[in-house]
């Protein structure tokens, strides 16, 4: 297999439009008052103005300054003539059967990124991308088939966020009673992309997600998936906090060299070890081990076994996911049966195994799935105009 082990592209930082103006959204509290105080805010003032632009952007998801009433005239026009308040546009939204809802949404030079959420009883998953496009060919994930182009900016990835609350129409109305519900009550760190191979502004994107006088998502609430990034997994717990997913999929070198390529770079033992170590990892906040199930090539009796054996020692709970199938998979979905004599040995050992229900399917908005298939739609319009 010849697939790129680490990032192969130089992925440039994405440099404003000649004239353009720093987008606020994305911003750290700390990023904030500087663009700020050099904009003209009297230093003195700056952590007030800095709280008050906060509670406007991402509690009230206000993105007009003029709207912005507790400031005065003056200051509303000094922000105007300073900043933007952008978030990635959507070009077209499709609502599944089941209620997910999969978002193509617009960034930057023209590039595009898949947004989904997942409704249930109890929550409101939306899961984001981190990167356009992914540079570590899993060869059962359709997402992985696109080249990687750049990192999302942190405006980038917390426009996910609030685009999907516009949509929602989640955020609070002034002088309307208080409403507790959260449509978007978790958020998984699970689109297109490696968010560790993009680490800073995955940081400090979801700093402002957390940040209690905004979007205000507990650390709990987050979840980030990663391939088995070694040297950025204690930093994630240091600086993010957050929940810590890992892309497993196999029980060998042998199988998971195939399934997951990175793992010719940081092998299995590796990557247990960085786990165990994990800084604060306890039953409360177990690592999410997915466990994509391929049929006869990592669902046998023996593999749960092993697998069972690879988690001893770590606090885990494995989520065990039917493989969806794309147009050219050159995997099929394990069987039913095979998926539940595998997930009951692993729960007869002590950790929770669900088997996760496929959701959007129709959409192609399932796990694995974000490939927009937007692109041969556009093909196939273009030849259905010439033939025409």
């Amino acid at each position: 297999m010849t697939a790129p082990i680490t990032q192969d592209v130089m992925t440039i930082p994405r440099k404003l439009p000649e004239g353009g103006k720093p987008n606020l959204v994305g911003m750290t509290r700390d990023q904030m008052r500087a663009a700020l105080i050099e904009a003209g805010t009297a230093e003195k003032q700056a952590k007030m103005r800095v709280g008050q632009v906060w509670q406007w952007v991402y509690h009230w998801g206000v993105r007009d300054f003029e709207a912005m009433t507790n400031l005065a005239k003056d200051y509303r026009a000094l922000l105007a003539e300073h900043f933007v308040l952008e978030v990635p546009e959507v070009v077209t939204k499709q609502v599944s059967t089941d209620g997910t809802r999969k978002y193509l949404v617009r960034i930057a030079g023209g590039h595009e990124v898949e947004v989904v959420y997942i409704p249930e009883t109890d929550r409101g998953t939306l899961c984001i991308s981190s990167q356009v496009g992914c540079t570590l060919t899993c060869s059962f994930c359709h997402t992985g088939t696109q080249k990687l182009v750049r990192n999302l900016t942190a405006a980038e990835i917390v426009g996910q966020v609030m685009l999907a609350r516009d949509d929602l129409n989640e955020w609070p109305v002034q002088g309307a009673p208080k409403n507790e519900t959260r449509l978007v009550s978790n958020i998984v760190l699970m689109g297109m992309g490696e968010p560790l191979y993009n680490f800073e502004n995955v940081r400090d994107a979801m700093k402002v997600v957390m940040d209690g006088e905004g979007i205000a998502l507990g650390r709990r609430r987050i979840t980030l998936s990663t391939s088995g990034v070694v040297p950025e997994i204690a930093r994630t717990a240091e600086e993010i906090g957050c929940l810590l997913a890992v892309s497993f999929h196999a029980t060998t070198d042998e199988v998971r060299d195939q399934l997951v390529p990175i793992n010719k770079k940081w092998n299995i033992a590796t990557l247990l070890e960085a786990l165990k170590a994990y800084p604060g990892l306890t039953n409360s906040e177990r690592i999410t081990f997915e466990y994509v199930m391929l049929d006869h090539v990592n669902d046998s009796k023996e593999d749960a076994y092993r697998l069972v054996e690879l988690l001893r020692g770590i606090p885990a709970k494995v989520n065990l996911i039917p493989f969806n199938e794309w147009p050219g998979a050159p995997y099929k979905r394990s069987s039913g049966n095979r998926i539940h004599a595998f997930a009951d040995i692993i729960y007869q050992a002590g950790y929770s195994s669900p088997i996760r229900t496929p959701r959007g399917e129709d959409i192609m908005a399932a796990c694995g799935q974000l490939k927009s298939a937007t692109e041969k739609q556009r093909k196939s319009a273009t030849k259905t105009t010439v033939q025409g």
